[in-house]
């Protein structure tokens, strides 16, 4: 399946940053966004943990028609990814969330340092 140019894969820390009204991330709310229910998990973890109940549910509620599924081979994929880069902190969502965006043809989205330089990667920082 190949995606438009403005379909992006939103990961955690992108999906963080528009809920928090980063600005930077303005130009990418009218997108087309793909992610997954276990970035969509550590996103209303993560305002569980700052104690934002109303932030977490908001979140999981505007988001949750986004998501999409993966097979093995993504697993697969991913793991080996993770493995190869297993000198860096970089979490299990996102090595499955990189390789999902790659396979979709589209751009991982992120304000995650570890991804900084990878290609497929549209970065934005804070």
């Amino acid at each position: 399946m190949i995606y438009m140019n403005n379909t992006y894969f939103f990961d955690s820390y992108a999906l963080f940053e528009i809920m928090r009204g980063n600005v930077n991330y303005e130009n990418f709310t009218n997108s087309n966004i793909q992610t997954t229910k276990l970035n969509l998990f550590e996103v209303y973890f993560g305002f569980l943990k700052e104690n934002n109940q109303e932030l977490a549910s908001i979140s999981l509620n505007r988001f949750i028609n986004f998501a999409i599924d993966f097979d093995k081979e993504i697993i697969q994929e991913a793991a080996k990814f993770k493995l190869k880069l297993n000198d860096r902190n970089v979490s299990m969502v996102d090595c499955i969330g990189y390789i999902l965006a790659k396979n979709l043809q589209i751009k991982f989205l992120t304000g995650d340092k570890q991804f900084e330089h990878f290609e497929n990667v549209e970065f934005v920082k804070k």
